[in-house]
């Protein structure tokens, strides 16, 4: 029996009066106690339910799927999407969702949709998550997360070593979709000013003529303190970070 959003509950009538009652959906069964349910185990995962660490190797199957390692044996695990909700089987994994049900809470709303808008997947509630941006300067890696959890990964080019990009926490604290550099005398297409001392995040830089620089650089060091991202991912960024997002850069 579904609680309504009113905070109502249905009530059922009998010849001898009136019962209000409310059912819990039963918990899945999870026999070997590794936190993911059998059936998930079976369909889904196709990790044995009886054994909390299917291949043996010291970690638990889940710890394995959330960490992006395959439960089955060695390597890395291949991300695939079983309900075709647009979050991954091992982030529904991680934000609690269930990976055969593309919309988790019955909102209307499928789970990626909701985890990308920073919404909660598991409430019909209008519970916002968290959003941040962290940036690993030693794999030139930049990540959105929702909840402190990563939902993509982009390659970047931070600043040289003459020109390093400043670590700690900092957040978004002006955005525009095309600013000019005077010192570079170029353009730096869908801006995030973070830093307060002239470091932003933003596409690949662009000279007046059009051209686009440093493609073959994301992924190593290339900037003047900057953080570059790709085309496509920064105007993603932009549209996604509102103003006061967290912008968290670590050296690992």
């Amino acid at each position: 029996m579904k609680r309504l959003r009113s905070g109502i509950f249905l009530c059922c009538f009998l010849g001898y009066g009136m019962v209000s009652s409310v059912h819990a959906a039963p918990p899945l069964l999870d026999s070997d106690g590794d936190g993911i349910p059998d059936v998930w185990e079976q369909n889904v995962y196709h990790t044995d339910p009886t054994k909390a660490d299917t291949d043996g190797d010291g970690f638990s199957d889940r710890e394995e799927i959330v960490n992006g390692f395959n439960p089955l044996g060695p390597g890395r695990l291949v991300d695939s999407d079983t309900d075709h909700d647009g979050l991954s089987d091992r982030l529904e994994l991680r934000f609690g969702t269930d990976p055969t049900n593309p919309d988790t809470d019955g909102d209307g709303h499928p789970d990626g949709e909701e985890v990308f808008s920073a919404h909660s997947p598991t409430s019909t509630g209008s519970e916002a998550l968290a959003k941040s941006i962290v940036i690993h300067l030693a794999s030139e890696r930049l990540e959105q997360r929702v909840a402190d959890i990563p939902i993509t990964s982009f390659p970047i080019s931070a600043g040289l070593p003459r020109t390093p990009t400043p670590t700690g926490t900092f957040k978004v604290l002006n955005k525009t979709p095309r600013a000019w550099s005077n010192r570079a005398g170029l353009w730096m297409p869908w801006w995030m000013h973070f830093s307060g001392r002239g470091h932003g995040i933003h596409e690949l830089p662009e000279w007046p003529g059009g051209h686009k620089e440093g493609a073959n650089h994301l992924g190593h060091a290339a900037s003047h303190g900057c953080v570059r991202l790709g085309i496509g991912p920064a105007k993603r960024l932009y549209d996604w970070a509102p103003l006061g997002t967290p912008v968290i850069i670590t050296r690992l």
